[in-house]
């Protein structure tokens, strides 16, 4: 099965290509600290690019798998609507996969027998999280969690877990102090990766284009007016 798998939950864009015999490609664009997301530029352009290094055709792909949140309301929607016009264009299956759950998968051979617990930044002073122990039961339902409120959930666990993603490191000194251990700031495992999510993109069904949609977890930061 030959995969091209997609995240755009953060203010980073991965694109892997996941190929017949195994081979994995990935392409991403990590804006620095402080500047916007390129999501609607860089998408396509990686895409493109993985493909050209593989010598691959958009018809010789099996399916298309695409991170459907929770995360960035903008960016979710550019790579779903991305994901579910190039299903539409070139007749291929297609995947939702939560962007948490494929955060938590490549952490989990760091974690070892701990919980993996996954957090994207949601800002307003919350992060979008889950847990999951190490055979893949979900522990803490994906949601928006305050500090407090995500500690409360966590100290249910009967183990701590292992923290990975952006929304640790925004609540790194809440979680530190409750001896959650986490990654360097640096590390990659804060990150998406191409890997979890072709991945999961090769072990989850396929679903009907109209029925993939964002998971957003919150009401959007923006607001259309009310009309008197």
């Amino acid at each position: 099965m030959s995969i091209l798998a997609l995240d755009t939950a953060t203010p980073s864009t991965v694109v892997a290509l996941c190929e017949d015999d195994g081979t994995l490609l990935e392409a991403r664009d990590d804006p620095p600290a402080g500047e916007r997301p390129r999501h609607a530029a860089a998408v396509l352009a990686l895409a493109e690019e993985l493909l050209g290094r593989a010598g691959r055709d958009w018809g010789e792909l099996s399916r298309i798998a695409v991170g459907v949140g929770p995360g960035g309301f903008t960016g979710l929607r550019i790579g779903i609507a991305t994901a579910r016009a190039l299903s539409q264009a070139h007749g291929l299956a297609l995947v939702g996969i939560s962007s948490l759950r494929a955060l938590a998968v490549g952490a989990q051979p760091d974690a070892g027998p701990r919980p993996v617990l996954a957090a994207i930044d949601a800002r307003r002073g919350e992060v979008f999280a889950a847990a999951w122990s190490p055979a893949g039961e979900l522990l803490v339902a994906p949601a928006a969690y305050g500090p407090d409120a995500l500690l409360q959930r966590l100290g249910e666990l009967p183990d701590a877990p292992f923290g990975v993603g952006d929304g640790v490191l925004r609540f790194a000194d809440a979680l530190a102090g409750a001896g959650i251990a986490t990654p360097d700031a640096g590390s990659p495992l804060h990150r998406v990766s191409g890997a979890a999510l072709c991945r999961l993109g090769a072990s989850s069904g396929p679903v009907a284009r109209d029925a993939l949609v964002p998971d957003y977890r919150r009401e959007p930061d923006a607001k259309p007016p009310r009309v008197p």
